[in-house]
């Protein structure tokens, strides 16, 4: 009879047991001693040690939704000509619950904030802000261990907070971390709509890698920038589609396109087209794939025809455009996401001569913008791209209120909230906060702002939200109160 080969059960061992180890052996007389000496398990261990049905019911109700109630308010909604008055606005949960008659009936379990006669207004939208870029110096930005930066940005993040603005769409930076921080309640901070990294052509106005660093091979690392998730370099149809890939993997609600050359970047000047129409309609194809959006930064006219070209919805910038091309906007139905660039104490700072000549060129055209903005009733939104200066984080209110020079304050508050919530919006099923934002209205995410006095008659109220704004709530959570008294 031919010899069998052995055939080993499938659950025995191919080496040593570690159950028959003299270490396990020591380890499990040490826990069986232990366990000799504990108290026996009895119906009064357990109840020890399981809290009462009276304890659990208590903590029900210490964690139960309470209903607040803003009385003595004047209502600025969001999108009325006017302000309302003789009305009183209910909070439950994460929602306004009721916008009512001010003597209607209330509970008597009602929690009443008294607004001392001030304005309620939804909180503000910023619409181009980069959480990671506010605060540090470009030197630091690029330098500095990145747990500083990401510190600094948690940072920024509580005080763009108290500043009123509740609500950002992030124009590019590696967010992601902090917006999973702010939604979590582990850190405080705005909504956070991400772009994740820009995406930019080599050369381009994304392009931060010093000239050494080149020429750069598909097995060269990627560069520091690269690295961190603050930009993408992208060059070709293949390369673009996989970049807009992993942002919308990471959770991206729209992405970031450079279409143009930038005034802070190092290789291209402002008139300096970038990409290419294949280019763009893969990140075009990438987010509509997605349910969202593709927005772009592009000075230009001739950049932004492009980018028009190629399936995008939204121009960030876009002051050197000519008339041609905003009809072409109006025409196609474009968002026009502008910021008031002046030569004045709001401009950026500028790392070389050369980023300030292209500066002072770019503002030139910042009054013609919003003229041709208006004229052809352009989608406008309002942001601020504040970048590398502290100092002029802080200016964000007063940016806003700098809109007079073109708005009346009932526009320039409607573009800062309903309107900004609308482009918000854009990002559809990628939208991370599904709910209405920028508006005072029943079923709307209540994010709230109570202002001592009229920003309808004093817009620069905006600018001193700490002394002007009483109440901050954000998602129905109050972040701020500095009333007098409460009832």
């Amino acid at each position: 009879m031919p010899h069998m080969p052995l055939i080993k059960h499938p659950h025995t061992h191919s080496e040593a047991c570690l159950c028959q180890s003299p270490a396990f052996r020591r380890i499990n007389t040490v826990f069986s001693q232990k366990a000799a000496k504990a108290a026996p398990i009895t119906a009064a261990t357990v109840a020890a040690a399981v809290p009462s049905a009276k304890s659990q019911n208590k903590d029900i109700a210490a964690n139960a939704v309470h209903v607040k109630a803003f009385i003595n308010v004047r209502v600025f909604d969001g999108v009325s000509d006017n302000l309302r008055d003789g009305l009183r606005v209910l909070v439950e949960g994460n929602k306004i619950s009721s916008v009512e008659p001010a003597d209607a009936p209330l509970s008597a379990d009602v929690e009443v904030i008294d607004g001392q006669g001030g304005v309620l207004m939804p909180g503000l939208i910023d619409a181009h802000w980069h959480a990671i870029m506010a605060r540090p110096s470009m030197m630091t930005a690029m330098t500095a261990d990145f747990n500083y930066i990401q510190a600094l940005a948690i940072a920024e993040a509580d005080a763009t907070l108290l500043r009123g603005f509740t609500t950002v769409r992030d124009m590019g930076g590696p967010v992601f971390g902090l917006k999973r921080a702010i939604d979590e309640h582990i850190a405080k901070g705005p909504r956070i709509f991400p772009s994740g990294a820009f995406i930019t052509q080599t050369g381009g106005h994304g392009d931060f890698r010093l000239i050494g660093e080149l020429p750069h091979t598909p097995s060269d690392p990627l560069s520091y920038a690269e690295r961190v998730g603050m930009t993408a370099i992208a060059d070709g149809v293949d390369q673009v589609l996989l970049r807009a890939r992993e942002q919308l993997m990471r959770g991206a609600s729209q992405l970031k396109y450079m279409a143009g050359g930038g005034v802070s970047s190092m290789y291209d000047s402002i008139d300096v087209t970038e990409g290419s129409v294949p280019e763009i309609q893969a990140a075009v194809t990438a987010a509509e794939n997605w349910g969202t959006y593709v927005t772009v930064h592009a000075y230009t006219a001739r950049a932004v025809t492009m980018a028009i070209k190629g399936g995008v919805k939204c121009i960030e910038h876009g002051q050197l455009v000519d008339e041609e091309t905003v009809q072409l906007m109006a025409d196609k139905n474009i968002w026009w996401s502008l910021q008031p660039f002046l030569d004045d104490e709001d401009a950026v700072p500028t790392p070389t001569p050369a980023s300030r000549a292209k500066q002072l060129q770019m503002v030139a055209g910042t009054d013609t913008a919003y003229g041709l903005a208006k004229k052809y009733n352009i989608k406008t939104a309002w942001g601020t791209d504040t970048l590398f200066d502290a100092r002029l984080a802080t200016r964000q209110g007063a940016q806003l209120a700098k809109l007079t020079r073109w708005y009346a304050p009932i526009d320039v508050l409607r573009m800062a909230t309903s309107v900004n919530a609308e482009l918000c919006a854009l990002s559809g099923p990628r939208n991370p906060y599904p709910g209405k934002l920028g508006v005072v209205e029943k079923g709307a995410l209540a994010d709230l702002i109570l202002v001592e006095g009229n920003p309808l008659e004093d817009i620069q109220l905006i600018a001193q939200p700490e002394k002007a704004f009483k109440v901050i709530m954000k998602d129905g959570q109050i972040f701020k109160n500095t009333l007098g008294s409460e009832l």
